[in-house]
């Protein structure tokens, strides 16, 4: 904690929290006062000059939300870090945006309070040496009626945190992750969240596009400009003007075309193809790519000064594989949507059928879950989904298979060495390797 005496709030309704909050941060550099009343609380923070307060979502009078935007309103840098059980992965981003320094789900707050808190501090002592307040303050906006993403796993509520925090800002923001992780939607949160989101959000897909008509896509063309253009056409930067222009697959955007954007980056100014006359357009870009730029960059496929452009604050979202916990989320959100997207009787999974889910691979990720109950809905004979009607290919087989395998032939390997080490030179390793590769392809064949 900090060399200072520093002050630290906790608003909770749990007296067992409370008591647990004072041992777990206690240490003689912090003063730490509790209650379970959110107008005691922002009382004692103005009063006591704290430097942290510590509230949890469900507050009475006021809730924790709500305790954050009067806070953060009188004290625009004040460190405040929301507790509770969070149902909804609105309220995180929510909350980020609004300026939480932290949200903390109660199932995971034991191991993580304390790094949290000692983070916030030392973050409130750094600002308090540097006697600056010239923070632009918190800003609310209205939450939509749904999640926008689903997921609750940590990675996940890393992005959440990200969006809410790149909301606020006005800047370009590049969205990085595999094919099928949702980038798209990452996307479209960002836009929802943002001082923008009553304008217009365009998202094209530079792959998808030709690249001799990627150009005027974007930018529009005059009449004549090209064999075809039989008449003016406005572009999507003229479309979304104030607004926000997604670049889905930045990576396969032709050369010529990105000099273009980068123009756009730089002055806010370009041209219809074929035409003479410089319009300014006012976008958010977000970009999005599966492809690693930075190696693209080193290729000489993208342009350098545009990827500095682009890459001005990022957000990765990690593959499927790697948050198992979102599963049965994601599985359960695509059943119900598809249940009452095709009038389909109420239905559910079996334990085997999602256990399966869960072992997966899942090589396309969120899209290729969605896919797959899709088709499960279809193929299912009952109101209960087996393993029998996930149709999962061999391509994406199971973690549990692929372990396996890689064990099977982990264990030729060292039969193989051991035998080199008995022959005492008799074998040669060149022999051993050909043999060794001989059984691999035949296990390969017989699969």
């Amino acid at each position: 904690m900090s060399s200072e005496q520093q002050t630290v709030i906790v608003a909770d309704n749990d007296p067992d929290f409370l008591e647990w909050v004072q041992k777990h941060l206690s240490a003689d550099s912090v003063d730490i006062f509790v209650t379970s009343s959110s107008d005691e609380a922002m009382k004692w923070f103005k009063e006591k000059k704290a430097d942290l307060l510590i509230a949890d979502f469900n507050l009475q009078p006021l809730d924790g939300v709500a305790v954050l935007k009067k806070t953060r309103l009188s004290f625009p840098n004040a460190m405040v870090i929301l507790t509770g059980t969070v149902s909804s992965t609105n309220a995180v981003i929510d909350a980020m945006r609004i300026g939480a320094f932290d949200v903390l789900r109660k199932e995971s707050i034991h191991f993580e309070l304390r790094q949290v808190a000692e983070q916030a501090l030392q973050s409130a002592e750094q600002i308090k040496r540097a006697s600056k307040n010239d923070d632009s303050g918190a800003i609310s906006a209205p939450q939509p009626a749904d999640d926008l993403i689903i997921g609750r796993s940590p990675a996940m509520q890393d992005v959440y945190k990200m969006i809410g925090r790149v909301a606020r800002a006005d800047v370009p923001v590049l969205i990085t992750g595999e094919s099928g992780v949702g980038k798209e939607v990452v996307s479209n949160a960002v836009h929802q969240f943002s001082r923008r989101n009553k304008e217009e959000y365009v998202a094209i897909n530079c792959a998808a596009i030709p690249s001799n008509l990627l150009e005027s896509e974007l930018f529009g063309h005059e009449k004549g400009s090209f064999t075809g253009a039989m008449s003016q056409r406005i572009g999507r930067f003229e479309q979304c003007d104030n607004g926000t222009l997604f670049l889905d697959e930045i990576g396969d955007m032709p050369l010529e075309v990105q000099s273009k954007l980068l123009r756009v980056l730089q002055t806010g100014e370009f041209s219809r193809v074929g035409g003479n006359q410089t319009l300014q357009s006012n976008v958010r870009i977000i970009a999005a790519t599966n492809k690693h730029l930075e190696e693209e960059v080193e290729n000489n496929s993208f342009r350098e000064d545009l990827f500095f452009r682009l890459n001005v604050v990022r957000v990765h979202i990690p593959p499927l594989r790697r948050r198992v916990e979102d599963i049965p989320l994601l599985a359960q959100h695509f059943l119900q949507r598809q249940s009452e997207k095709g009038k389909l009787r109420s239905m559910q999974f079996s334990q085997e059928a999602m256990q399966l889910l869960e072992s997966h691979n899942w090589p396309g990720n969120v899209r290729e879950l969605e896919n797959t109950i899709q088709r499960a809905c279809v193929l299912a004979t009952g109101n209960v989904i087996m393993p029998a009607d996930l149709p999962l290919t061999d391509a994406g087989e199971s973690r549990s298979e692929r372990d396996e395998a890689e064990e099977r032939l982990l264990r030729s390997a060292r039969r193989f060495l051991q035998a080199a080490e008995k022959s005492e030179g008799k074998v040669t390793a060149l022999q051993l390797a050909e043999e060794y590769l001989k059984k691999v392809s035949r296990k390969t064949e017989a699969s």
